[in-house]
């Protein structure tokens, strides 16, 4: 049997269950995953490597920088499965390529 979180069984369940219990990432991490047919090959509750850790998949939403207080109110069906480091990666990535805001900054007068 697979391991689970303390809370929100009824909502990661479904999300691990349609993932296979592995990451659903596909490149926004910014690693393409070509050894793994263009999907990260973490699974939940393997290790990472001979010495690494062990994976803890998390059902989070595919737009990674949805707010926290969004993210918790959306439907199962629009949450994926994301390893941690992937997750991590792809919200760095999707905060480099935001738009820059033209606005003045503080000390341009």
């Amino acid at each position: 049997m697979k391991s689970q979180p303390l809370a929100a069984t009824t909502t990661w369940r479904p999300v691990m269950e349609a993932a296979g219990y592995r990451c659903q990432c596909t490149g926004a991490c910014g690693n393409p995953h070509a050894k793994a047919q263009g999907r990260c090959p973490r699974e939940h509750d393997a290790y990472t490597s001979k010495h690494g850790h062990r994976v803890r998949l998390m059902a989070a939403p595919a737009d990674v920088l949805t707010p926290p207080a969004q993210a918790a109110a959306l439907p199962v069906g629009e949450l994926l499965a994301w390893c941690p480091d992937c997750h991590t990666a792809a919200a760095r990535h999707a905060r480099k390529t935001l738009p820059v805001d033209d606005a003045p900054g503080l000390f341009d007068l």
